[in-house]
Protein backbone atom coordinates (compact mmCIF):
# COMPACT_ATOMS: atom_id res chain seq x y z
CA UNK A 1 0.00 0.00 0.00
CA UNK A 2 1.33 3.44 -0.92
CA UNK A 3 2.09 5.96 1.81
CA UNK A 4 -0.23 8.94 2.05
CA UNK A 5 1.18 12.34 1.07
CA UNK A 6 1.93 14.58 4.05
CA UNK A 7 -0.86 17.10 3.32
CA UNK A 8 -3.35 15.58 0.88
CA UNK A 9 -6.59 17.21 -0.10
CA UNK A 10 -9.44 16.11 2.17
CA UNK A 11 -11.53 14.92 -0.76
CA UNK A 12 -8.64 12.66 -1.77
CA UNK A 13 -8.40 11.37 1.80
CA UNK A 14 -12.13 10.64 1.80
CA UNK A 15 -11.83 8.78 -1.51
CA UNK A 16 -8.89 6.79 -0.14
CA UNK A 17 -10.76 5.99 3.08
CA UNK A 18 -13.86 4.95 1.14
CA UNK A 19 -11.64 2.66 -0.92
CA UNK A 20 -10.58 0.90 2.27
CA UNK A 21 -7.42 2.75 3.27
CA UNK A 22 -7.72 2.99 7.04
CA UNK A 23 -4.70 5.31 7.21
CA UNK A 24 -6.61 7.93 5.23
CA UNK A 25 -9.48 7.97 7.71
CA UNK A 26 -6.98 8.05 10.59
CA UNK A 27 -5.42 11.15 9.03
CA UNK A 28 -8.86 12.77 8.70
CA UNK A 29 -9.54 12.03 12.38
CA UNK A 30 -6.21 13.50 13.43
CA UNK A 31 -6.91 16.67 11.45
CA UNK A 32 -10.28 17.27 13.09
CA UNK A 33 -10.05 15.61 16.50
CA UNK A 34 -9.06 18.61 18.64
CA UNK A 35 -11.48 21.04 17.00
CA UNK A 36 -14.37 18.57 17.11
CA UNK A 37 -13.62 17.69 20.73
CA UNK A 38 -13.74 21.37 21.73
CA UNK A 39 -17.10 21.76 19.97
CA UNK A 40 -18.55 18.67 21.67
CA UNK A 41 -17.08 19.59 25.05
CA UNK A 42 -18.79 22.95 24.94
CA UNK A 43 -22.05 21.32 23.93
CA UNK A 44 -22.15 18.62 26.62
CA UNK A 45 -20.21 20.44 29.35
CA UNK A 46 -18.32 17.34 30.54
CA UNK A 47 -14.87 16.19 29.43
CA UNK A 48 -15.46 12.43 29.78
CA UNK A 49 -18.85 12.54 28.10
CA UNK A 50 -17.33 14.64 25.32
CA UNK A 51 -14.76 11.93 24.55
CA UNK A 52 -17.54 9.35 24.30
CA UNK A 53 -19.56 11.58 21.96
CA UNK A 54 -16.41 12.28 19.92
CA UNK A 55 -15.82 8.55 19.46
CA UNK A 56 -19.46 8.03 18.49
CA UNK A 57 -19.12 10.86 15.97
CA UNK A 58 -16.07 9.34 14.31
CA UNK A 59 -17.67 5.90 14.19
CA UNK A 60 -20.77 7.40 12.56
CA UNK A 61 -18.59 9.35 10.10
CA UNK A 62 -16.72 6.18 9.16
CA UNK A 63 -20.00 4.36 8.50
CA UNK A 64 -21.42 7.25 6.45
CA UNK A 65 -18.25 8.17 4.58
CA UNK A 66 -19.65 6.98 1.25
CA UNK A 67 -22.45 9.57 1.62
CA UNK A 68 -20.09 12.54 2.06
CA UNK A 69 -20.56 15.17 -0.66
CA UNK A 70 -17.09 16.47 -1.65
CA UNK A 71 -18.68 19.68 -2.91
CA UNK A 72 -19.19 20.69 0.73
CA UNK A 73 -16.47 21.27 3.35
CA UNK A 74 -15.63 18.03 5.16
CA UNK A 75 -15.37 19.80 8.52
CA UNK A 76 -18.98 21.02 8.22
CA UNK A 77 -20.17 17.51 7.37
CA UNK A 78 -18.26 16.16 10.36
CA UNK A 79 -19.70 18.85 12.66
CA UNK A 80 -23.20 17.96 11.48
CA UNK A 81 -22.58 14.37 12.55
CA UNK A 82 -21.14 15.54 15.89
CA UNK A 83 -24.11 17.85 16.41
CA UNK A 84 -26.49 14.93 15.87
CA UNK A 85 -24.51 12.82 18.34
CA UNK A 86 -24.63 15.68 20.87
CA UNK A 87 -28.39 15.84 20.43
CA UNK A 88 -28.63 12.07 20.95
CA UNK A 89 -26.53 12.43 24.11
CA UNK A 90 -28.82 15.19 25.40
CA UNK A 91 -31.94 13.08 24.75
CA UNK A 92 -30.45 10.08 26.56
CA UNK A 93 -29.44 12.30 29.46
CA UNK A 94 -32.95 13.73 29.70
CA UNK A 95 -34.45 10.25 29.74
CA UNK A 96 -31.99 9.09 32.41
CA UNK A 97 -32.78 12.13 34.50
CA UNK A 98 -36.51 11.57 34.08
CA UNK A 99 -36.10 7.95 35.14
CA UNK A 100 -33.92 8.97 38.10
CA UNK A 101 -30.84 7.23 36.74
CA UNK A 102 -28.64 10.24 36.17
CA UNK A 103 -26.38 9.80 39.22
CA UNK A 104 -24.22 12.81 40.01
CA UNK A 105 -24.81 16.22 38.58
CA UNK A 106 -22.69 16.52 35.38
CA UNK A 107 -21.99 20.17 36.15
CA UNK A 108 -20.45 19.22 39.49
CA UNK A 109 -18.37 16.56 37.75
CA UNK A 110 -17.16 19.15 35.22
CA UNK A 111 -16.17 21.44 38.08
CA UNK A 112 -14.12 18.70 39.68
CA UNK A 113 -12.07 18.14 36.54
CA UNK A 114 -9.02 20.19 35.68
CA UNK A 115 -8.68 21.86 32.32
CA UNK A 116 -7.56 19.27 29.76
CA UNK A 117 -4.71 21.40 28.48
CA UNK A 118 -3.45 23.40 31.44
CA UNK A 119 -0.51 25.71 30.96
CA UNK A 120 1.88 27.00 33.60
CA UNK A 121 0.55 30.54 33.34
CA UNK A 122 -3.12 29.53 33.64
CA UNK A 123 -4.39 30.49 37.05
CA UNK A 124 -6.96 28.62 39.11
CA UNK A 125 -9.34 31.58 38.85
CA UNK A 126 -9.13 31.53 35.05
CA UNK A 127 -9.88 27.80 34.94
CA UNK A 128 -12.84 28.22 37.27
CA UNK A 129 -14.21 31.05 35.15
CA UNK A 130 -13.77 28.95 32.00
CA UNK A 131 -15.59 26.07 33.66
CA UNK A 132 -18.40 28.46 34.62
CA UNK A 133 -18.63 29.54 31.00
CA UNK A 134 -18.63 25.92 29.77
CA UNK A 135 -21.41 25.09 32.23
CA UNK A 136 -23.41 28.13 31.20
CA UNK A 137 -23.06 27.21 27.51
CA UNK A 138 -24.02 23.59 28.20
CA UNK A 139 -27.12 24.80 30.08
CA UNK A 140 -28.41 26.86 27.13
CA UNK A 141 -31.37 25.46 25.22
CA UNK A 142 -30.26 23.58 22.09
CA UNK A 143 -31.84 26.11 19.72
CA UNK A 144 -29.53 28.80 21.17
CA UNK A 145 -26.51 26.67 22.00
CA UNK A 146 -26.08 25.12 18.55
CA UNK A 147 -25.90 28.37 16.53
CA UNK A 148 -23.65 29.94 19.19
CA UNK A 149 -21.17 27.07 19.19
CA UNK A 150 -21.05 26.74 15.43
CA UNK A 151 -20.82 30.42 14.53
CA UNK A 152 -18.90 31.91 17.45
CA UNK A 153 -16.68 29.10 18.70
CA UNK A 154 -16.26 27.22 15.42
CA UNK A 155 -16.13 30.42 13.34
CA UNK A 156 -18.60 29.17 10.73
CA UNK A 157 -20.43 31.81 8.65
CA UNK A 158 -24.11 32.33 9.53
CA UNK A 159 -25.30 31.04 6.16
CA UNK A 160 -23.34 27.79 6.62
CA UNK A 161 -24.68 27.40 10.16
CA UNK A 162 -28.18 28.04 8.84
CA UNK A 163 -27.78 25.34 6.21
CA UNK A 164 -26.45 22.91 8.80
CA UNK A 165 -29.33 23.58 11.21
CA UNK A 166 -32.06 24.07 8.59
CA UNK A 167 -32.78 27.70 9.51
CA UNK A 168 -32.12 31.07 7.87
CA UNK A 169 -28.92 33.04 8.37
CA UNK A 170 -31.03 35.76 10.04
CA UNK A 171 -32.41 33.17 12.50
CA UNK A 172 -28.82 32.16 13.28
CA UNK A 173 -27.91 35.78 13.94
CA UNK A 174 -30.93 36.26 16.22
CA UNK A 175 -30.27 33.06 18.15
CA UNK A 176 -26.59 33.90 18.63
CA UNK A 177 -27.61 37.31 19.95
CA UNK A 178 -30.07 35.72 22.40
CA UNK A 179 -27.52 33.11 23.47
CA UNK A 180 -24.94 35.80 24.18
CA UNK A 181 -27.46 37.73 26.28
CA UNK A 182 -28.31 34.60 28.29
CA UNK A 183 -24.62 33.86 28.80
CA UNK A 184 -23.96 37.41 29.94
CA UNK A 185 -26.80 37.10 32.45
CA UNK A 186 -25.56 33.72 33.65
CA UNK A 187 -21.99 34.92 34.06
CA UNK A 188 -23.19 37.83 36.24
CA UNK A 189 -24.83 35.35 38.62
CA UNK A 190 -22.90 34.00 41.60
CA UNK A 191 -20.79 30.92 40.67
CA UNK A 192 -22.93 28.55 42.78
CA UNK A 193 -26.11 29.42 40.89
CA UNK A 194 -24.92 27.96 37.55
CA UNK A 195 -24.75 24.31 38.58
Amino acid sequence: MNALPTDPDEAALVRAATAGRDAAFTQLMRRHKAELYRFIRRYVGDADEAYDVLQDSFVAAWKALDRYDPARPFEYWLKRIALNKCRDWARRRTVRRWLGLAGENPFEAALAQADDTPTAETSLADRQELMRLDRAIAALPAKLKEPLLLSVFEDMPHDAVGQLLGISAKAVETRVYRARRKLAEAMRLPPDSLG
